[in-house]
């Protein structure tokens, strides 16, 4: 399985899958609220020191660097080699 980052790891111009939030209910919920649920792809607009812009559901959204730890994204070149993976693995077991 692939790897996960945080989201304020990743550099402007990358589009990432969110994987999960490691956070307390109340910043869960706030974050569900702007679109950000589990799957949901991200594009980083601006990552440059100060709060990450994201774009989102066809919105830009200000994240500040804290909340941006708490947020796990998996990077879509790693999605592919995953599914690629299990379409082979899959592909094998048909086969036997």
């Amino acid at each position: 399985m692939s790897n996960t980052s945080v989201l304020s790891s990743i550099p402007a111009g990358q589009t990432v899958h969110m994987a999960r939030i490691d956070a307390g209910r109340r910043l869960k919920h706030r974050l569900t609220e702007l679109g950000l649920t589990p799957g949901v792809k991200l594009t980083i607009v601006q990552n440059n020191g100060g709060p990450i812009l994201i774009s989102v559901r066809g919105s830009r959204i200000a994240i500040g660097r804290e909340m941006a730890n708490k947020i796990q994204v998996i990077l879509l070149n790693e999605q592919l080699i995953v599914k690629k993976e299990s379409a082979k693995i899959l592909a094998n077991q048909n086969i036997k």
